[in-house]
């Protein structure tokens, strides 16, 4: 059912400082800061050899990663997502098995 990891997704709770640890310290290949209102996220997704890294930060109080960062102030993984052949059979077989599945 797995297949490969297709991003790692970290809510940070300063976005221009994570963007500077990649990018100037790990020296990462880092996309622009794009706003996803819909989401209540501004997403900054960093292109690795062999997957990519998403920056969450809240675009206001009432976005999930704003809760997030309430109970892990210092940030942390939010989600991971892998490729999968069919979406709809995973997650029904997800949702079973009692995992939590987002969107």
């Amino acid at each position: 059912m797995i297949g490969n990891l297709n991003h790692v997704a970290i809510a940070v709770p300063d976005l221009d400082a994570a963007v500077a640890q990649y990018r100037d310290t790990l020296g990462a290949d880092v996309g622009a800061p794009q706003d996803e209102p819909d989401h209540g996220v501004t997403v900054v997704f960093i292109t690795l050899p062999n997957t990519k890294v998403e920056l969450l930060y809240p675009l206001g109080d009432d976005s999930p990663i704003a809760g997030f960062l309430e109970k892990n102030p210092s940030g942390g993984i939010h989600h991971m997502c892998y490729e999968v052949d069919d979406i709809l059979a995973a997650r029904d077989r997800l949702t079973a098995s009692g995992a939590r599945v987002l969107g």
